[in-house]
């Protein structure tokens, strides 16, 4: 799966040794979204969740010099629909030191072979409203808005408070 990219990048599957390196996108990508103390994640919370025996989610990355200068984070789904499975990108960040090289296309690219190669029924994810440098990538990829479904999200109190409704 490696494939080198403009500047001498390399575009591969993530492996142990690049959590520091991905958390680091995490942490670009937070403060990007004006976020910046939102991240709780760790670098052995991702190694567990990345390499460990169940792995829960995948990422692909962008090296470049020897460092991670982007990241796809993603997981696979299930549509009821289709009876096939999917995948949802939960991440996409290139450094902005490295924008413009096509390493951002690339990821999804990637995340697009993977889908065709399982035979995987759609690449999903989500958008701010406001990221219209995204937004503007996005389309031009060929992805379309799903503006009629609006994402729903319990988190904190409200999540704890709905889990303790099984146990009245």
């Amino acid at each position: 799966m490696p494939r080198t990219l403009a500047h001498d990048a390399v575009l591969r599957e993530a492996r142990p040794g690049d959590e520091p390196g991905i958390l680091a996108c995490i942490r670009a990508l937070a403060e990007y979204e004006r976020e910046p103390d939102a991240v709780e994640n760790t670098v052995d919370a991702l190694r567990e969740t990345l390499f460990g025996q169940t792995p829960q989610a995948f990422a692909h990355v962008v090296e470049r010099g020897g460092a991670v200068v982007g990241i796809a984070l993603w997981f696979v789904t299930y549509s009821t629909w289709t009876g096939r499975h999917g995948i949802w990108l939960e991440d996409l960040i290139v450094l902005p030191e490295c924008r413009a090289a096509g390493y951002g296309k690339a990821l999804i690219a990637s995340l697009a072979a993977v889908c065709e190669e399982r035979g995987y029924s759609r690449l999903e994810w989500t958008v701010l409203d406001w990221n219209e440098p995204a937004i503007g990538f996005y389309r031009s990829i060929g992805a379309t808005p799903m503006d009629e479904w609006t994402t729903q999200r319990l988190t904190g109190d409200a999540l704890r408070a709905l889990s303790a409704t099984l146990e009245a």
